[in-house]
């Protein structure tokens, strides 16, 4: 079995995303991952957080390792998706995947092809890090 990457949580992510899913009682594709992800995670006071590590809020660059193709998306709570290509929701695959990782930290997934290696390469904004604590 791989390892799986190291994961960093904000305190206030962590208790917002428990919250949503304590509200959202029904289920969705990916929930147990998620809720494994939170369990499994590092939590840090916000203002604490290391700047290279992808929050709520985060805009993220990363490629797929197999294509070369990379993306840029900012991880947002389901209420914030508008359809706008450039979001993804934690409550989405890629966006479960992503919280807490960290700039060079790679993880596989399922693609329509089979798995597909992802590179976070570099954290483009981050709330945290802009002083943004409670956004």
């Amino acid at each position: 079995m791989e390892r799986k990457p190291h994961i960093t949580l904000s305190s206030l992510d962590l208790d917002r995303i428990e919250n949503l899913l304590e509200k959202n009682n029904s289920p969705f594709p990916g929930r147990d991952a998620l809720e494994a992800e939170l369990e499994r995670a590092d939590v840090l006071d916000p203002k604490d957080m290391p700047p290279q590590v992808v929050t709520m809020n985060s805009t993220v660059r990363f490629t797929m390792l197999e294509s070369g193709k990379s993306n840029t998306l900012t991880l947002v709570y389901p209420k914030e998706m508008d359809g706008s290509p450039d979001k993804i929701s934690i409550f989405a695959p890629v966006g479960i995947a992503l919280l807490g990782l960290s700039v060079g930290d790679e993880f596989k997934m399922p693609s329509p092809t089979g798995q597909v290696t992802v590179r976070v390469d570099a954290i483009e904004f981050q709330p945290e890090s802009a002083g943004e604590l409670h956004r």
